[in-house]
This record gives structure tokens, sequence and C-alpha cells, in this order.
């Protein structure tokens, strides 16, 4: 994951989509990462590596329509039939909203 760019490949109930890119950084067992686009102006992700595939993380953002929100992540990363990373997540919202769910990214070649 390190040093590496992932698009939504789906999030039926979350804030981010088409257009939302996270660029993250991995140092040993901390992960972070910086996204933006879609309806997200700006947002920040920490966590940490939980197991040989397995994740956890603290988000939060800025809407473009002025929203601030936070919430929790817990992922798996695999590599999909054509050879790219993936991350798929169960997530929920802490702050500014309610409710969570399921969202799956794929590695975006740059």
């Amino acid at each position: 994951m390190n040093n590496r760019q992932f698009a939504v490949s789906g999030n039926t109930h979350g804030l981010s989509g088409t257009g939302t890119v996270f660029h993250y950084q991995v140092e040993g067992d901390a992960i972070s990462s910086t996204y933006r686009g879609g309806r997200i102006r700006m947002g920040h992700q920490v966590g940490r590596v939980t197991g040989a595939d397995t994740i956890e993380l603290l988000f939060h953002c800025i809407t473009i329509e002025g929203e601030i929100l936070s919430g929790w992540s817990r992922g798996t990363v695999a590599v999909d039939q054509a050879g790219r990373p993936t991350l798929a997540f169960v997530w929920g919202w802490s702050f500014g909203a309610e409710g969570g769910g399921e969202s799956s990214y794929v590695e975006v070649v740059v």
C-alpha cells in the first residue's frame, strides 16, 4: 500500500465515490492517507496493520458542502484477478452522520 493510490470501486452508503482518490503511506505497521475528490474537499486517515492482510483506520473529512465527518473502518487487503491491489472495508460514522456500510477500492495506476 505504501505510496499507492486507490479509487472507489463500490460504496453504496458512503460519501466517497467517483473522483475520490486515496493516497496511502505505510511506515512499519502505521498507515496514513490523504484523500479528496468527488464530494470530499479533503480528508485524512490514520491506522494500523492488524494482521497479514487486515488493517483498521480512523478517518475524518470536510465535504464540498462544508460538513465535517469522521468514522472508523476495518479492512482487508487483497489482489484482484487482474493483479491489482484492492481494499475492502466495513465502516461506520462516529461524528456528523449515522450508520455505516461496506466499501471497496482498487489501485489507480498513475
